[in-house]
């Protein structure tokens, strides 16, 4: 049976720790991070398209609509690979903020390439997926298979662990967009407080929330925070009204606050809403 469409879900990720070892010979950081999906998404439908090309839409703005989308990116990566003639439309519907942080655009090409897989009928499993992935970007493998996870390398190497304690978390974006590239060329690993990531997935496969709240860390913190004195006061502002910890995500400028009572959780939400556009209240999702 010919398969004409396909829609799939493309969840945002926080990361819980970040820490960067060493610059590496390839430009790139070697980095240790332990990541998860929450319930924000943005859904991707997939036409099949007759000819030989690729057309792609979003409802939100901002989104580039060219060989610059890395879900258009995906796309063209499996066409060469495997010599597809087909063609694909993709429509994007856009609920994760742009350059937040929150690996919207890597989870959209990590949705793209299983709905692909399906689409074009490739059979491919989801750790060669992952593997394509990688030469998209560092995100786009821990997006393939979302959940919870350790990754290493440039962030392509993915150990999986098991999910955290449910709970809640408030995401704040300043109205601001961030390079992941211009932060990490700014980052100075000497005399800056690296995470324990180790202790963090220990905290996490024993359930224990308060650990996992005491352990949050991410080193880019030391350069976002010092060139978007925004960012900081977001982060101020909700452990002032209450959040049971707060860290940015990525190299920002998406703040998130871990909550364990939805009512605390409401009290924080109101206070951000008044200085601050986009703030979501989400689940972790985890799994």
């Amino acid at each position: 049976m010919t398969i004409n469409k396909v829609s799939i879900k493309a969840p945002a990720k926080i990361n819980l720790s970040l820490d960067a070892l060493r610059k590496r010979e390839d430009g790139f950081h070697e980095v240790a991070m332990v990541m998860t999906t929450v319930d924000l998404a943005d859904r991707i439908e997939l036409t099949l398209l007759e000819a030989d090309e690729i057309k792609i839409e979003s409802s939100g703005g901002f989104v580039p609509l060219d060989e610059r989308n890395l879900a258009f990116q995906a796309a063209l990566l499996l066409k060469k690979t495997f010599n597809i003639t087909k063609g694909v439309y993709i429509h994007i519907s856009k609920h994760i903020p742009v350059a937040a942080g929150l690996a919207g655009g890597s989870s959209d090409a990590a949705a793209t390439l299983k709905g692909l897989n399906e689409l074009w009928g490739l059979g491919l499993s989801l750790d060669e997926l992952a593997e394509l992935g990688a030469k998209i970007g560092s995100d786009v493998s821990f997006c393939v298979y979302g959940g919870t996870a350790l990754a290493t390398g440039r962030g392509e190497k993915i150990h999986h662990i098991s999910s955290p304690p449910p709970c809640w978390v408030l995401l704040a974006k300043p109205p601001i967009g961030v390079s992941t590239g211009e932060v990490y060329r700014n980052l100075r690993l000497q005399g800056i407080k690296h995470p324990d990531v180790e202790g963090m997935v220990k905290a996490i496969e024993e359930k224990d929330y308060d650990k996992i709240c005491s352990l949050l860390g991410n080193v880019l913190e030391s350069v976002t925070l010092k060139m978007y004195p925004e960012v900081k006061h977001i982060k101020e502002q909700m452990m002032r009204l209450g959040a049971d910890a707060v860290l940015m995500s990525g190299s920002g400028p998406t703040v998130f606050g871990l909550f364990q009572h939805e009512s605390r959780l409401q009290r924080v939400y109101n206070g951000l809403r008044g200085f601050c556009h986009e703030v979501y209240a989400v689940r972790l999702l985890g799994e």
